[in-house]
């Protein structure tokens, strides 16, 4: 291993110790968010644009993830649809509305955002819908980078939110070489973090949490098969 590489292994692994242990009281808030949507038998919908996407794609139909998760995405933010054209569709008001009003989020559902920045109209305006119909919002953001950016929508997703989950990536997101920071971004690697801090903390409230399994391991054949019976109504994504 390179000195380079292993320092930047090592501040990696700070920061993102640095990040469990700031947000413990905020995994533990979340974490009771969401057992509270699987006791109520709702829907915990899921958003964010451009590589946020990343985390969206971490909470849905995954081995170890949960069945009523409803993803919220559109075509237009997607990166891989055209990039430039991704991150002029995230800014432009309007989308997240209505991708959060085709949703038909309702009060007792929860919805997590997951923004760097959360300063973007798309972010923003899914989670002020989510607030409007009775919904709970938790935010996966950065308060350093969304500070430092300039202000789109009105408000900061931070601001929206019952429960912010601060993932502390830079402004800009990447980390290397620290005397002039040109690749590495941070904020990936902190979403998943924080999800999985929330999966952990929620299971250890409620071990009866319904969780998918591996289709590649030695699960029983039929548990994914009944678990996508019983949320396909809630979740038309599964």
């Amino acid at each position: 291993m390179t000195d380079a590489v292993a320092e930047y292994a090592a501040r990696v692994d700070a920061h993102l110790r640095g990040v469990a242990t700031a947000n413990a009281d905020a995994v533990r808030a979340a974490a009771a968010v969401v057992v509270e949507v699987a006791r109520a038998g709702r829907v915990l919908h899921t958003a964010g644009a451009g590589h946020s996407l990343a985390g969206v794609l971490e909470t849905f139909f995954r081995a170890g993830g949960l069945p009523f998760v409803n993803p919220l995405w559109h075509p237009e933010v997607l990166p891989l649809n055209g990039a430039a054209a991704s991150t002029d569709a995230e800014r432009r008001p309007g989308l997240g509305t209505r991708v959060a009003a085709e949703a038909g989020i309702r009060a007792g559902d929860a919805l997590v955002v997951f923004s760097s920045s959360g300063i973007n109209p798309y972010p923003v305006e899914i989670a002020e819908a989510a607030r409007a119909a009775g919904a709970r919002v938790v935010a996966v953001t950065s308060r350093a980078a969304s500070a430092a950016a300039p202000l789109r929508a009105g408000h900061r997703l931070a601001d929206l939110a019952d429960v912010v989950l601060d993932t502390d990536a830079p402004p800009g997101d990447v980390a290397w070489p620290p005397d002039d920071p040109r690749t590495a971004p941070l904020s990936s690697l902190a979403n998943g973090l924080c999800w999985n801090l929330v999966l952990v903390a929620a299971l250890d409230a409620e071990p009866d949490l319904p969780t998918w399994r591996s289709a590649n391991t030695g699960a029983p054949a039929d548990h994914n098969a009944r678990l996508q019976e019983r949320y396909r109504a809630r979740v038309p994504a599964i």
